[in-house]
């Protein structure tokens, strides 16, 4: 199951693991690009179940994780993947409605969700939860103040639920990406592509395929072999603040 599948990350996974034959639960706001996503994906002749809800809205998660039909709450991985940065502004001028959007979506989605999909991988004393958090949850960039926060979360939040799973015997990964080129950029500066653009300028930046592969590898592991924590970024990135821009 692949929260976000719409685009960026998401969609990479769900395309990976299809085409290593797994059955996959697509989730994400955008039915149209689901249903997209989904006549691609059983091309790979693999089962695919599309839900098309927010993961923001905790009613509206717990009552569709619910009503999954019995075969499809055999849920084996979890990504939780759905999750975005609003604005780029100090702390003092921040935009509340874009803090309450990645608080909502980054932290509380991703709660909602797990909460939601946890107790299917208890009962089974099986599974694998994959967090995307990123390396802004490990260290603080300027203006980035809830963003940076919202991901430190979900960092705190993987090692919590590796504890508190532990007896069920439920691997938890937490991925920390660098700089990567997806919708990302778009949506924090709403929709300005030159400001989008201009953040990756002069660095062989990771893709979403690079991530997706990650994701299938750590997946892939035998069932002892535990991935706790994994940060990746550009071999031209060294941190977060920390980059060489080739041509600049």
């Amino acid at each position: 199951m692949i929260t976000g599948a719409t685009a960026g990350f998401g969609r990479a996974i769900a395309v990976k693991f299809a085409q290593n034959g797994y059955k996959l639960i697509i989730t994400g706001r955008r039915k149209e690009r689901l249903d997209e996503l989904e006549k691609e994906l059983i091309q790979n002749e693999v089962k695919v179940l599309s839900l098309s809800f927010d993961v923001r809205k905790r009613a509206e998660v717990g009552s569709v994780i619910q009503k999954l039909p019995p075969e499809w709450k055999e849920i084996d991985i979890l990504v939780n993947n759905a999750g975005l940065a609003a604005g780029l502004s100090h702390i003092d001028e921040g935009d509340i409605d874009d803090w309450e959007r990645m608080v909502d979506t980054n932290v509380k989605g991703l709660l909602y969700v797990t909460r939601a999909v946890a107790p299917l991988m208890a009962a089974r004393n099986l599974g694998h939860i994959f967090n995307i958090s990123s390396i802004a949850g490990k260290d603080i960039y300027e203006n980035g103040n809830v963003y940076c926060a919202s991901k430190a979360a979900v960092d705190a939040l993987s090692k919590a639920m590796r504890i508190d799973l532990l007896k069920h015997s439920i691997r938890v990964t937490n991925i920390a990406p660098g700089m990567a080129e997806t919708e990302f950029s778009l949506v924090r500066f709403k929709g300005d592509k030159e400001k989008a653009d201009a953040v990756y300028k002069g660095v062989k930046v990771l893709s979403a395929d690079d991530i997706a592969g990650i994701i299938f590898f750590c997946a892939s592991l035998p069932e002892h072999i535990c991935i706790n924590d994994l940060s990746v970024t550009p071999t031209q990135q060294a941190a977060v603040g920390h980059l060489f821009r080739k041509g600049t």
